[in-house]
């Protein structure tokens, strides 16, 4: 038999999705989502829906890639993850709320991810301010990285599902190592795509109020950066570190140092970690 596009990774841990199921469950009784496109192999699904979103691709476009040869995160980071083995997905929005409020749409993503996660692995996670999902131990399981055009803003999370230890960073894991048994990735997409709905749905009413909205209390509830020591890296390199004490009303970090509280958004800084032990 000839080889088939990635069947060299192909396992039963590993299953192609099936982009008209996919389709079909999340379009039907859905008032955001409107087109789900499944490709094998993509440089990244972000910068293909900047270029749809340049071109009037509708809200509610939604790409999901078998495999990323491009795919980055905050700041250019590189993301990668072998094919089949997580969740690529990129989607386009147009929020009706104030340019300001926008801050926020990273940190409902990281909620409605955590809430499907735990709903359908039960797997127990933490956010990390302000783009990064948690396993309990601290390593890495997904990343999210939200980028604006114009109006438009395109939303992308990759999610190491079946990833092994020798395909991963020290720093990260995957849901198969967590649990200890292979997880379908077909109902953790559905299930988080249906929890982003929501939670978007009542935000945009809400004109991007997170107190309003019922977002501020519940990304505080998962969040596992509010509360905690931090040490800030900055994009000159230089440090501060203080106790993170909330996020505001346009999605910063709010950081209480000795010389006073900065406010700090996600593109103002290079790392938030905790500090090292002495």
């Amino acid at each position: 038999m000839a080889d088939t596009p990635f069947s060299r990774w192909s396992d039963l841990d590993r299953p192609a999705l099936d982009e008209a199921g996919l389709a079909a469950a999340l379009i039907r009784d859905s008032g955001l989502w409107r087109r789900l496109e499944v490709v094998e192999e993509i440089g990244s699904t972000n910068a293909a829906l900047l270029t749809a979103a340049a071109d009037d691709a509708p809200d509610g476009t939604v790409l999901v890639a078998e495999h990323q040869g491009a795919g980055r995160g905050r700041l250019d980071r590189v993301w990668t993850s072998p094919p089949r083995a997580g969740i690529t997905v990129s989607f386009l929005v147009r929020p009706d709320v104030p340019a300001a409020r926008r801050g926020w749409l990273p940190l409902l993503t990281g909620v409605a991810l955590a809430e499907a996660v735990g709903a359908v692995t039960g797997v127990r996670t933490s956010l990390k301010w302000p783009n990064d999902l948690l396993a309990l131990d601290g390593r890495k399981l997904a990343g999210i990285l939200a980028e604006v055009s114009g109006r438009a803003v395109v939303v992308g999370i990759g999610v190491n599902v079946s990833a092994r230890a020798e395909e991963l960073p020290p720093t990260g894991t995957s849901l198969t190592q967590v649990l200890g048994a292979p997880v379908d990735r077909a109902p953790v997409l559905l299930a988080f795509l249906r929890a982003f709905e929501r939670r978007y749905a009542a935000w945009v009413r809400h004109l991007g109020d997170p107190v309003a909205s019922g977002l501020a209390s519940d990304y505080l509830a998962w969040s596992g950066t509010v509360g905690a020591d931090v040490e800030v890296t900055m994009p000159d390199g230089s440090t501060l570190e203080g106790r993170a004490e909330a996020v505001d009303w346009d999605g910063r970090l709010v950081v209480r140092t000795p010389e006073g509280s900065v406010e700090l958004a996600s593109g103002d800084v290079r790392h938030v970690r905790r500090p090292a032990a002495t």
